[in-house]
């Protein structure tokens, strides 16, 4: 029998990846440690060496990249294979990136252009899936369940523990002024991404002087790709986020399940949290709009959201990414918007056109389970590496 090593940690889609592993013939011994560095930990490493040289495996796969696990695999001479969930990277922002045994599968187009551009090899687009069996699974044994039902709906993180807002007063009056025209500015966009451009060398120099950056010394990761992706970029998403939830609610009963703060939205119904596996599927079949807007930090990718609203039978509505169209027929298999008065208008719209809703929700869910599966990316995964051994 074929055998992977895969390290475990709480990725979402990782039981999913396991199980269409297994149903496609491969053994799976599992690894499990808390990694406080991706980069350097001699414990852990010790034991992957071990466990590498102790048993034979086609080789080693996690859910996103650890340049520790890169570096083990690249001194055994084993396949070090990944799938990206998030996006971007950071820990890909380091010199293992360039291993000659990686095969490096991202969601987000723009970024797997940029790392071949750099000169890394082995790098893939592979999109994001949903295992619609499962889910299928799930409604046969719970049936219908009214709690569940919502006019509009969003399930996600409000963001609101960000680092911008620590940093914010160290900042001086012109720079503050400048980052706030900054969000401003991208709050509005849609599927377009101005951070990194306008994070100019002037601005960058200036924010050295109050900004600490700790990278380890084979990091690759720069000021710039450092502040806009773990402090604008996760800010950003705060204030889309909350502007578009206080907007809807004024004219809408509007629902949020999540763990954030929810106390200034004080027309939308918070509805606690909600398991990822055993009631968010629910939730998104029985809703009668689900919200998905993507963290600017994707700059072309479909998040995972979107396959989960769409493999649960929901009707999506969503902001539009540059890969929505590849993958996608607007107001066919999911309806995108262009602009917060876009969203708007069409919220309006579906809430009103219940035929037409449920048409899409389900023309959505069945070219899901036809082409979005775990078992047909991770076919294409399997085959990507076959042709290129090692």
């Amino acid at each position: 029998m074929k055998r992977i090593l895969m390290y475990r940690w709480k990725a979402y889609n990782y039981k999913d990846i396991k199980h269409t592993f297994e149903k496609l013939g491969y053994e799976i011994k599992e690894v499990w440690q808390d990694l406080l560095n991706y980069d350097v930990d001699e414990e852990f490493a010790g034991i992957l060496k071990g466990m590498i040289k102790a048993e034979t495996f086609e080789f080693v796969f996690t859910v996103n990249y650890f340049p520790l696990i890169s570096n083990v695999c690249q001194e055994c001479g084993i396949l070090y294979v990944c799938w990206s969930c998030d996006n971007p990277l950071i820990s890909m922002y380091h010199k293992s990136v360039f291993n000659d045994v990686n095969r490096i599968f991202l969601f987000d187009l723009t970024n797997v252009e940029e790392f071949r551009g750099m000169g890394a090899k082995h790098i893939y687009h592979l999109p994001l899936a949903v295992d619609c069996n499962r889910i299928d699974y799930l409604f046969s044994q719970t049936g219908a369940n009214p709690s569940f039902e919502n006019e509009v709906c969003f399930v996600g993180s409000l963001y609101e523990k960000n680092s911008y807002d620590k940093l914010e007063y160290t900042f001086p009056d012109y720079l503050r002024g400048y980052f706030e025209a900054l969000m401003e500015a991208q709050r509005d966009l849609q599927g377009v991404n101005i951070i990194d451009r306008m994070l100019t060398p002037e601005i960058l120099m200036e924010l050295e002087n109050y900004y600490q950056l700790e990278k380890s010394e084979d990091s690759l990761s720069d000021l710039n790709l450092i502040f806009s992706v773990t402090t604008l970029g996760f800010k950003i998403a705060e204030k889309q986020r909350r502007r578009i939830l206080i907007d809807l609610s004024k004219n809408h009963d509007v629902s949020i399940y999540t763990n954030s703060n929810t106390k200034d939205l004080l027309r939308v119904n918070y509805k606690g949290s909600v398991d990822y596996w055993s009631k968010m599927p629910l939730v998104f079949r029985d809703s009668k709009i689900n919200l998905n807007m993507t963290i600017p930090n994707i700059k072309s990718g479909v998040p995972l959201r979107v396959y989960d609203i769409m493999g649960a039978g929901g009707f999506c509505l969503t902001n539009f990414q540059a890969e929505l169209p590849m993958q996608f027929e607007n107001e066919k298999h999911l309806v995108w918007y262009y602009s917060n008065e876009d969203l708007y208008e069409k919220v309006d719209y579906y809430l009103t056109h219940d035929e037409e809703r449920k048409r899409i929700a389900m023309a959505g869910s069945e070219f899901t389970k036809e082409n979005c599966t775990y078992e047909i990316r991770i076919k294409k995964l399997l085959d990507n590496i076959k042709n290129e051994p090692l």
